[in-house]
């Protein structure tokens, strides 16, 4: 059967409506479609700009229920969207005319302390998990967003605030349990299907739906130091270099970012402040919070200080800070990044420069540090690849009316493009791809040598390509 076969198409088949009654019947979760109270609100995700409509929607409440929905749509030769936290940009957590497995209802932490180890269903988000790992002191590297999805933050990368001590998320991922394209459930471990679990290092929802992950966990909190100056834009380049200058021996100290933004109109700022592009020298100190206030200080003594955020806090706070600066489905968003090979001055300057008047003033851009932890993997020992790259480079378009789509994509392209002579290898961040409208080019200069390892995993777990709905790995041939 063909791979592209809908299930709209399929319904027109004989028999399969009666099919997906039994469906509906077999399960202890729900089994929407259009007609049905929910639909709308189950297939609504984070980037508002995502309008896509799915034929079903199966709303498992445990393995056996994603086990016969995965089963069902591989009988059937049905595209699979897995829809975690919803938080993917590009909203590859649903697809029109497909089965969308909707995750949301399995949440379930258990944290084993003695091991540091914890278990987390596939629907979780990181506010589950660092609620319920901070009870014990301990965290494993998650993202900067706390209602984002552990699932698709994990499978390509996952980019926090401990990446300098504790590497990326999939660098703590230790195993997980996978309901592949045929309906098996795996355990993927570095003891069993050991080439499964190397594929989800970094290798997106290609391979099937997770319905538990286990993190390795390491003793961190409560209280952290977390540093955030703030210098208008006017003194942003100068900000940036001392800021670069100052971490290049501190790569494994501190997870960190320089942030362009502009400030809103509220009680933190002076009304004349409203409205002006601004840095903040975020960082997150991966050790004793007294001694991480010590150590960032510097970043707080560069001239032109607007404001400073700085303090020591609660870790599930820090966690929490980026949450309301874009609230679920309320924006359009447009996000397209760059691993950068350096950060010159003349590059420093050219980022300066395209942060100036963005068309929506709710844009940001980073740029990420990177090295320590999270440099010290090879490049073949996740499918993510070459951990060469000394920093990255995020565009971050946010915007509110449908009417200013082409105007903040085409921005955000354009910039992207400018900055692409910097790029190192033409590779970037799968969670920040656009809409990944460069297709395969995109995942295989992305991937690099690994791709082709990538391509025979999934002809081994997905050879139909039933999960397509990401930055998709073809089966080989």
């Amino acid at each position: 059967m063909s791979q592209r076969l809908s299930l709209t198409q399929a319904i027109g088949r004989g028999d399969l409506e009666a099919g997906i009654a039994g469906l509906r019947s077999s399960l202890r979760g729900d089994v929407l479609s259009a007609d049905d109270t929910g639909f709308d609100a189950a297939r609504r995700v984070w980037n508002a700009m995502i309008d896509r409509r799915p034929a079903i929607i199966v709303q498992p409440r445990g393995v056996a229920d994603v086990i016969a929905a995965v089963s069902f749509a591989h009988d059937h030769g049905i595209a699979i969207s897995i829809r975690g936290g919803g938080h993917n940009v590009a909203g590859h957590a649903v697809g029109d005319d497909s089965m969308m497995i909707d995750l949301s209802a399995m949440r379930g932490i258990r944290v084993d302390p003695n091991r540091r180890r914890a278990a987390v269903e596939g629907g979780a988000t990181w506010r589950d998990v660092d609620r319920e790992t901070q009870a014990f002191g301990l965290a494993t590297p998650g993202g900067l967003i706390s209602d984002t999805g552990v699932a698709g933050l994990t499978l390509s990368g996952g980019i926090g605030w401990l990446r300098s001590r504790h590497g990326l998320t999939i660098d703590n991922l230790a195993a997980a349990d996978v309901v592949v394209a045929d309906g098996r459930l795996l355990h993927a471990s570095p003891e069993e299907n050991a080439d499964l679990l190397w594929a989800l290092k970094g290798g997106g929802g290609n391979f099937g739906v997770i319905t538990n992950f286990e993190f390795k966990l390491h003793p961190f909190g409560p209280e952290v130091m977390f540093c955030a100056p703030i210098y208008p834009i006017e003194h942003a380049g100068r900000a940036i270099r001392v800021w670069r200058d100052f971490l290049a021996d501190k790569s494994g100290a501190a997870g960190s970012l320089a942030e362009f933004s502009t400030i809103a109109e509220g009680p933190d700022f002076p009304k004349e402040a409203w409205g002006c592009r601004v840095v903040t020298l975020a960082a997150v100190y991966a050790g004793n919070a007294q001694e991480g206030e010590r150590l960032l200080q510097p970043l707080r003594e560069i001239n032109g200080k607007m404001a400073d955020f700085s303090c020591r806090m609660n870790y599930c706070d820090v966690q929490q800070l980026f949450d309301t600066l874009m609230s679920f489905g309320e924006y359009r968003c447009y996000w397209k990044s760059h691993y950068l090979n350096d950060l010159r001055d003349t590059v420093i300057e050219q980022i300066v420069a395209g942060n100036h008047h963005p068309p929506s003033p709710k844009t940001l851009s980073s740029i990420w540090n990177f090295g320590g932890a999270t440099a010290a993997v090879s490049a073949d020992a996740t499918a993510f690849g070459d951990r060469s790259m000394p920093y990255m480079f995020s565009i971050d378009s946010v915007w509110r009316s449908p009417e200013d789509d082409a105007v903040n994509i085409n921005w955000t392209r354009e910039f992207w493009q400018r900055m692409r002579t910097h790029s190192h290898h033409g590779r970037l961040y799968l969670n920040f791809p656009g809409f990944g409208e460069e297709g395969e080019d995109l995942v295989k200069r992305t991937f690099g040598t690994n791709y082709d390892r990538l391509a025979a995993t999934k002809q081994k777990y997905d050879p139909q390509n039933l999960f397509r709905f990401n930055e998709n790995i073809r089966p080989a041939p």
